[in-house]
């Protein structure tokens, strides 16, 4: 019975914020769109120079000089917490909605110039190391980083609702625990996001550079 209500609660929740879900998500993907867009409008130095520093950098994966696999998934888990920690606080403050929609824009052209500026540079290279470097971890984070952004936003205009329409009498704290656990189990999410970028990724993107070498 608990299962079939928790299934219930989530379906319900969804049906409710479809339309704030599809906004999220087409949102994010303009910010992917941007960003790959402002790889092509760079000059040639710039490109060259970031080059080089990535070209050093797969050089260093190659011969197994990358950073310990404990340290990239401490510094990469703690980058989640303080994204989700942000998005919870500018989520119980009516004034963080904008930045919230920004900070999730900004997710996405950060994706996008990445994955865009490899593909660019490196042609089929550049999307199969895109493919083993990137995409692993973020087919979990990504989604998490959707569903933070919604679940902020709803929270939101839901405390924004209830200052300007006086017949809603949920309490407060009872929106508030839920909003809050909604965001501890995104954080449990996001271990599994770090644990594949800190010791899944580096082995495929080793592999990868020896082959294409």
């Amino acid at each position: 019975m608990k299962k079939q209500s928790r299934f219930t609660v989530l379906l319900g929740h969804l049906k409710e914020h479809s339309s704030l879900y599809l906004f999220i998500v087409v949102l994010f993907f303009m910010g992917v769109i941007f960003g790959a867009i402002v790889v092509n409008s760079m000059n040639f130095s710039q490109k060259q120079d970031l080059f080089v520093y990535i070209s050093r950098f797969f050089g260093q994966v190659e011969e197994g000089h990358i950073a310990n696999q404990k340290d990239i998934f401490f510094q990469s888990y703690f980058h989640n917490i303080k994204y989700v920690l942000l998005m919870w606080v500018l989520g119980i403050s009516i004034i963080g909605l904008p930045v919230i929609l920004v900070l999730l824009f900004l997710k996405g052209v950060v994706v996008g110039f990445t994955v865009g500026f490899l593909v660019n540079q490196l042609s089929w290279k550049g999307f199969l190391l895109s493919f083993v470097a990137i995409l692993p971890q973020n087919m979990i984070s990504i989604p998490a980083y959707i569903i933070i952004g919604a679940l902020s936003v709803a929270f939101t205009l839901k405390m924004i609702r209830q200052q300007f329409v006086k017949r809603i009498q949920e309490p407060f704290f009872q929106q508030f625990i839920r909003y809050s656990m909604a965001m501890g189990v995104i954080l449990m999410l996001l271990v599994a996001a770090s644990l594949i970028e800190a010791f899944a990724s580096p082995v495929f993107m080793k592999s990868v550079v020896s082959l294409l070498d």
